[in-house]
């Protein structure tokens, strides 16, 4: 994965979490709160926590006595997630890598991650972290996006930019994001750093936005795409580009479209 993949900067997370979140992440975030909640933790870890779209969601269903260390690699990204939440007692706000977490042995019931691992530059030892820093018995949850081709919207704009730019197509969305979705591996993959018990969930879901320019300004904008589009030619001119594929496929007014996500489970 490219180093530019990773850089959430500049006006990249205020974007990202005013648009991109309600647009794909916030249904997902509401179910990771659900399970995560439901398996009734005292002590939580957060990786990769963005812009804190699934902290807000679980923090209200954790009990007063509970323990929620959030962290994020991307410290801009934790800092806008902090400065949203609000002053909470229980929650620890800390930058650190996923693949060498700051944390003892056994130092927590529940580990998780909203799509994060497709960033880990490598998964099995993100998993070992987690496994490590869980009790006997915890539980790590995560997501992951489904293949790009069952998610339209990303689909639509990387199909666009490849017409825009055929001899250098950005690749960002089917590279990074939609990268990591086949179970066999994930599953392989979590085996690999001693996890059992492993269970993988294909969610469906509908992403709506009020228009097809709004869809495009969120992933070509408030992406690391970004940074993609930018280094081959005129962003304003990309973002209208792939706003007239979206139109072309769904209309020029309100816009709905099919999003899919892995939800893995597995216990430590």
């Amino acid at each position: 994965m490219p180093d530019q993949d990773k850089v959430f900067a500049g006006s990249i997370p205020e974007l990202y979490d005013t648009m991109m979140v309600p647009l794909i992440f916030a249904v997902y975030a509401d179910d990771m709160a659900r399970r995560v909640a439901a398996l009734k933790p005292t002590d939580v870890l957060e990786t990769a926590a963005g812009t804190g779209v699934v902290t807000r969601a679980l923090a209200p269903r954790l009990p007063r006595e509970a323990r929620y260390m959030v962290t994020d690699l991307n410290q801009p990204m934790l800092d806008l997630a902090a400065q949203k939440q609000g002053a909470d007692a229980r929650i620890t706000w800390r930058q650190a890598d996923a693949l060498a977490l700051p944390f003892e042995d056994a130092a927590f019931d529940v580990v998780f991650t909203q799509f994060g691992a497709m960033f880990f530059p490598d998964r099995i030892a993100g998993y070992r972290e987690a496994r490590r820093v869980l009790k006997p018995g915890g539980r790590y949850v995560f997501n992951v996006w489904d293949r790009i081709e069952d998610n339209d919207f990303a689909d639509d704009v990387t199909n666009a930019l490849a017409d825009m730019f055929p001899a250098d197509p950005p690749r960002f969305m089917a590279r990074t994001p939609h990268g990591y979705h086949d179970a066999a591996l994930i599953r392989s993959d979590l085996e690999k750093a001693g996890f059992s018990n492993i269970t993988i969930e294909t969610r469906s879901e509908e992403s709506s936005a009020p228009s097809a320019q709004h869809v495009a300004f969120a992933y070509c904008q408030g992406t690391p795409l970004r940074n993609e589009i930018e280094a081959r030619g005129s962003l304003q001119e990309a973002t209208d580009h792939a706003a007239a594929a979206i139109a072309k496929r769904h209309g020029n007014d309100a816009v709905t479209s099919k999003i899919q996500a892995l939800v893995i489970e597995a216990v430590n």
